[in-house]
């Protein structure tokens, strides 16, 4: 499967950073959801991706989105790197990588190192914005300018 605008995200289940189930299901309507995929806390490009989004949750918050940041790291690890970085937001616990398949992000690095995927995803729950990039550089800028967006319209 591989998730494209336009088509309603899968319902899944995961544990946040906190030990608190977090159910899709009963999570949808409230707000827009900026979820990204990332390889790994702690890395040096994942931090920094981290701390992009950190810097900018107030705007999210703002123009009514939450952030939602997944990986296959342990509930501990998404805790020690919330609690190290003070990054404010969600970070979600996948570690059988059911999810990142579910959303169709593939690996790089002939698929040893897990992709990085940023989703825009409207209360309805419909993608309406993807954006794929090992790189953690433009993610944050790309799916803010798209929140801005969807607010405007």
């Amino acid at each position: 499967m591989k998730l494209e605008v336009g088509d309603r995200i899968p319902s899944f289940t995961l544990t946040d950073h906190h030990g608190n189930i977090f159910k899709s299901d009963l999570r949808l309507g409230e707000k827009i959801w900026v979820i990204y995929f990332y390889p790994k806390n702690f890395t040096p490009g994942c931090t920094k991706e981290a701390c992009s989004f950190r810097d900018h949750y107030k705007e999210f918050q703002r123009l009514g989105a939450e952030v939602i940041g997944i990986s296959s790291d342990s509930v501990e690890s998404h805790q020690k790197f919330s609690e190290k970085y003070d990054l404010p937001f969600t970070f979600l616990s996948d570690p059988t990588e059911d999810i990142r398949q579910k959303f169709g992000v593939k690996g790089h690095l002939l698929g040893i190192i897990p992709g990085r995927d940023t989703f825009v995803i409207d209360k309805d729950g419909i993608v309406q914005f993807k954006f794929h990039n090992l790189s953690s550089a433009e993610h944050m800028q790309k799916a803010l300018d798209k929140v801005k967006e969807l607010q405007a319209e």
